[in-house]
């Protein structure tokens, strides 16, 4: 991994738009595009954890947006409800941030820190989906806790909601 290092804050949106709610993460990016400073990096991820670290390799922040896969009925948390985790240098990665990729945000993580490329602080936002099937198109409580999250975001960066 020798790619650039991030020298501002980055927002790295993970998902497949073609997958129903699982591009929760590429609709925050889009509504986020006009409303954050130039210093702020926007980045779309398929989820694969290499590419994630770098993008935020050496960012003063960076914020993940993903989709937690559709869970069971009465699993006690609904879809469109909304997960934060903030990941510091001596906590371990999240446990179950597994997203609706293959590998998720923990091997990101690990792998992450065992190569020393790491943000300084690392913010990760999950919203659980109702459906990842084929098509486009959020899920109504899931394109509305998208709104939420991109508020939240530039709560995050500092540039207000």
């Amino acid at each position: 991994m020798t790619g650039p290092v991030a020298t501002g804050p980055v927002v790295i949106g993970v998902g497949n738009e073609f997958r129903r709610d699982d591009g929760v993460g590429l609709a925050v990016l889009d509504l986020l595009r006009s409303r954050v400073p130039a210093s702020v990096r926007l980045a779309a991820s398929d989820g694969e954890p290499a590419r994630m670290i770098e993008e935020w390799a050496g960012a003063p922040l960076a914020v993940v947006v993903d989709a937690l896969p559709p869970g069971p009925a009465g699993a006690g948390i609904a879809a469109g409800q909304v997960r934060r985790v903030v990941v510091d240098e001596v906590g371990s990665a999240p446990a179950g941030t597994a997203s609706s990729h293959g590998l998720g945000l923990g091997e990101a993580v690990g792998l992450g820190r065992v190569l020393g490329r790491m943000p300084g602080r690392l913010v990760i936002y999950a919203v659980r989906a109702a459906d990842c099937g084929y098509g486009t198109g959020l899920h109504p409580a899931v394109a509305a806790a998208a709104k939420d999250v991109a508020a939240a975001v530039l709560e995050e960066l500092g540039t207000g909601g």
